[in-house]
């Protein structure tokens, strides 16, 4: 079945733009998104979501109660939820195999809907700007596309994506959110930064950057976030690119160099140190080949627990 807005199916022969005209509400809903000021998520009860990443749970997770991303540049942040189950995914794409990726929230969100007899499957995205190279305009159409082929009826209620999430400064185009967060207790969905962005933060960005597909790192059932095991071999030319100075950096690593957060190249900077720390994973990070597993505390913070106690 469709990708539908307000009961239509959207029709993805057209321009966006067209798509948005249509339905009025669509781009009335992206300005009150985007006249938020992001509000600061402390860690407590977070489940942070990189790049490449996604994680689902319920109203009834006892330690999860905000899924959040950032620093989505031509990069879209997903979330999907079903108003019968409340069950929620949020994810972080970046248009690596979008198509895919889409089927497997799907499932994902799916998997704790079945019972449910009531309630459909609601969208919403946020996430990319008027790039030079058109990345944000492709990911958008792939994110449409790959929802439309979906067997089930889904809902678009938020489209703050590309042309409706760009500003632009001195002839430079800059995304107006970088990040979202989703309660899932209230379905409140609201632009975001977030001071805490682990655990394993280096780990799970060195997973990205050597090329690792859409991982769920969270199993609501045990209230658990797992991490790995991951492998990769030694990065290609990892001291040459810690040699090189901020804007080479910057011009080759990034998407789009202008329009990146402050800290993007120290963020590089760290994940190529990792992997140069690194370079057999399965040898100093995984040599039991078993996930890394984190439990939120009683303050509410993750906290590791060894895998022969659980």
């Amino acid at each position: 079945m469709p990708l539908l807005v307000n009961g239509a199916r959207v029709d993805l022969a057209r321009p966006t733009g067209d798509m948005v005209r249509a339905h009025p509400y669509l781009e009335e809903k992206a300005k009150l998104l985007r006249s938020q000021p992001a509000q600061i998520v402390e860690p407590k009860g977070l489940l942070y979501v990189q790049q490449r990443e996604f994680a689902v749970t319920t109203p009834k997770d006892g330690s999860v109660s905000i899924l959040g991303s950032d620093d989505a540049t031509t990069c879209h942040i997903v979330v999907l939820r079903h108003t019968g189950s409340g069950a929620t995914c949020l994810t972080h794409c970046d248009g690596s195999d979008t198509e895919a990726e889409v089927s497997l929230i799907m499932s994902s969100v799916k998997s704790f809907s079945n019972s449910t007899g009531c309630g459909r499957l609601e969208v919403h995205l946020v996430g990319g700007f008027n790039d030079d190279r058109q990345l944000s305009q492709k990911l958008t159409n792939q994110l449409l596309r790959a929802f439309d082929l979906q067997p089930e009826d889904v809902h678009l209620v938020t489209f703050c994506v590309t042309e409706l999430n760009d500003r632009e400064e001195q002839d430079i185009h800059f995304p107006i959110i970088y990040g979202i967060a989703v309660n899932v207790k209230t379905a409140e969905i609201f632009p975001a930064t977030f001071p805490e962005k682990g655990p394993d933060e280096d780990l799970r960005s060195a997973h990205v950057l050597t090329g690792a597909p859409l991982t769920n790192i969270y199993d609501a059932k045990t209230e658990q976030l797992r991490i790995g095991p991951y492998f990769w071999g030694p990065f290609p030319h990892v001291d040459f690119w810690l040699e090189q100075d901020d804007t080479q950096i910057l011009q080759n690593l990034s998407t789009s160099p202008l329009a990146e957060p402050p800290h993007f190249v120290s963020h590089i900077r760290s994940t190529l140190t990792f992997l140069k720390e690194h370079p057999f994973p399965s040898r100093s990070l995984f040599p039991d080949r078993k996930p890394r597993i984190y439990k939120k505390n009683e303050e509410g913070l993750w906290e590791q627990v060894c895998s022969d106690k659980i």
